[in-house]
């Protein structure tokens, strides 16, 4: 799978890309990156990227020539069927493991723009629907960020983990097995603090698999 990211911040993503599950995934071969300066895709002189919304409001909008323009390129010559387009809006669908495992079975390729400012001129939804690509507004909280940059790296990571190969083996994927929000510990057996013992519990110390199997099912933590 390659996933193709546009952004006005390029060099933000390099660091953590080359790191961890993305970068394991990367030397494999399984996955590959491709970051877009969207300012490479204006005509004028300044490379300007936004302008002013029309009927007034604060703040700019990313404008549409520049990023049809990135899409068009990415797109020529690929079998749009095997393409989805992600616009990164807090008001978008909530993102989810779910969601993640069925696009790493769907897609080969995973375009992310990554929005700023007041989000982007809307006329991008009815351009996309003409080019008969796969979009999604997408968002990872209930929340608002700066830009899309952050999204669209957690948008990587959690698809990443979920394509075979990349974490050596499907069974090392926990959420698999368990669901989200598994408990676990390691050594020492007993950790001692200030006078206190706190000890790992004992079904998982027990060395029979169905016991511990059970007790992972019965603890997982509430908030997921």
């Amino acid at each position: 799978m390659t996933f193709h990211i546009i952004t006005i911040f390029p060099k933000l993503f390099e660091p953590y890309l080359k790191e961890s599950v993305i970068g394991r995934g990367m030397k494999k071969g399984i996955v590959s990156t491709k970051i877009y300066d969207l300012r490479e895709f204006t005509k004028d002189k300044h490379q300007q990227v936004d302008d002013k919304a029309y009927g007034g409001g604060p703040g700019m909008v990313l404008k549409i020539e520049p990023i049809v323009a990135a899409l068009n390129k990415i797109l020529r010559g690929k079998d749009k069927k095997k393409c989805l387009v992600i616009l990164t809006k807090p008001g978008g669908a909530q993102f989810t493991n779910k969601i993640a495992q069925g696009w790493s079975k769907k897609y080969k390729h995973i375009i992310i723009l990554a929005g700023r400012y007041e989000g982007f001129d809307e006329r991008i939804g009815a351009v996309l629907k003409d080019l008969k690509v796969d979009s999604k507004e997408l968002s990872i909280g209930s929340y608002v960020l700066t830009g899309g940059e952050l999204p669209a790296l957690v948008i990587v990571d959690v698809i990443t983990r979920q394509i075979p190969g990349v974490l050596g083996k499907d069974e090392s994927v926990e959420e698999k097995r368990y669901g989200i929000g598994v408990k676990a510990y390691t050594r020492p057996e007993v950790f001692k603090h200030k006078g206190k013992e706190y000890k790992v519990p004992k079904a998982l110390l027990s060395g029979n698999h169905a016991e511990i199997e059970k007790w992972r099912l019965e603890h997982k933590d509430e908030s997921n």
